[in-house]
C-alpha cells in the first residue's frame, strides 16, 4: 500500500465517522498499525514504568508493541484494512 492511500485511510478516519467514535480497542488497534507505519518498532525505552499510572499510555505503547516487527509496508497496508474496517461498521 502506498503512502498516499495510508494517509487518505487516516484521514479518513479522522474526519468521515461524523460524530461516531470506535470504541478503544478499535481506535488501539489503529494507533498499533500507525505508529509502527510511521516509526518502526516501539522503543523499550519510552515504555511506561510498571508502577505507572498512565494507563492510557501504557495501553498504546502495548498496541504499539503488539505489532512489532512488522514493517513498514505491512503497517500501511494493517492501519488501511482496520480503518476500512471501522469506517464500514460505523458509516454503514
Amino acid at each position: 500500500m502506498s503512502q498516499q492511500e495510508f494517509e487518505a485511510a487516516a484521514n479518513r478516519i479522522k474526519h468521515d465517522l461524523e460524530g461516531k467514535k470506535p470504541s478503544d480497542d478499535e481506535l488501539l488497534v489503529l494507533y498499533g498499525w500507525f505508529k509502527q507505519a510511521n516509526e518502526g518498532d516501539a522503543d523499550p525505552k519510552n515504555k511506561p514504568g510498571t508502577f505507572s499510572l498512565d494507563f492510557k499510555g501504557k495501553a498504546k505503547y502495548g498496541a504499539w508493541e503488539k505489532v512489532k516487527g512488522k514493517s513498514k509496508e505491512e503497517a500501511r497496508a494493517e492501519y488501511i484494512a482496520a480503518a476500512n474496517k471501522i469506517l464500514e461498521k460505523y458509516h454503514g
